[in-house]
């Protein structure tokens, strides 16, 4: 997994070159007002969960065949989801920044631009196209550019979820001021996706910061297990989108 990372990496960084030369002039929702991501995480009571619009990944390959993100988006949304995060990589997970502009037009609730984000102007495209909130993530940055980056997206009222593995990870992001962290249960080197990542970190992160659970959330008795732990919120995206009806699985889930 350590060398995908150095992949994708090595890829975004030729993406990021190639949309600097040619500039970013479409931009249908930059002065769309932005919706608080940190705020659906944070009202009431009950579980919270965002519901991922994902196609495919490095691991498992094409995951969703017949993909229809305004379909999925909308059933998200009617199933009570508290937000939605769009995979926007092509290459590796065949997403686009179209279906997050898209997805903008049919849904009222805070989306998060998933992605592998090294540069100011991929925050801009964020907006441009919709974002309320975008992904950080700790493994692909030094502390000097989360920090960095982190200042630019608050600059263009765009919230961060700050994506972490373990320990360190999570120290980098609350020193460079982290207010939503998201814990990757799947471990970088082996692929072993385990809810006690989650359930370990959120014993060491401060009350005050919010915690999102992500990858490995298969079913109600997961979602029983992070509550128990004292986590409030999980991004959930395959499960959701391999469901034969993901609309009612989602209320499943939120209800456990």
């Amino acid at each position: 997994m350590s060398n995908i990372l150095a992949r994708i990496l090595a890829e975004k960084r030729r993406e990021v070159q190639k949309r600097k030369e040619r500039g970013l002039f479409f931009r249908p929702f930059w002065q769309h007002k932005r919706r608080s991501l940190k705020e659906a995480l944070s009202r009431g009571d009950g579980f919270k969960i965002i519901a991922e619009l994902k196609r495919a990944s490095p691991s498992k390959g094409l995951i969703a065949p017949q993909f229809d993100p305004l379909s999925l988006a909308r059933a998200y949304q009617e199933a009570g989801a508290a937000a939605i995060s769009c995979l926007t990589d092509e290459t590796f997970f065949k997403g686009h920044l179209e279906y997050l502009a898209a997805v903008r037009d049919e849904v009222s609730l805070p989306l998060l631009r998933k992605d592998f984000i090294i540069d100011e102007v991929q925050l801009e495209e964020a907006r441009a196209f919709g974002a309320d909130a975008v992904l950080l993530i700790v493994a692909a940055l030094s502390l000097s550019k989360l920090k960095s980056l982190l200042e630019t997206a608050k600059d263009l009222g765009l919230e961060v979820l700050v994506e972490v593995h373990d320990e360190k990870e999570l120290e980098c992001a609350l020193a460079a001021g982290a207010e939503i962290i998201g814990v990757n249960n799947r471990n970088l080197k082996t692929f072993e996706v385990k809810l006690e990542t989650s359930i370990r970190l959120r014993g060491l992160a401060p009350e005050n910061v919010l915690f999102v659970a992500e990858s490995g959330i298969k079913g109600p008795e997961d979602v029983r297990r992070l509550k128990e732990a004292g986590i409030s919120a999980a991004l959930i995206g395959e499960s959701l989108v391999r469901a034969k009806d993901p609309k009612a699985f989602l209320k499943t889930l939120l209800s456990a």
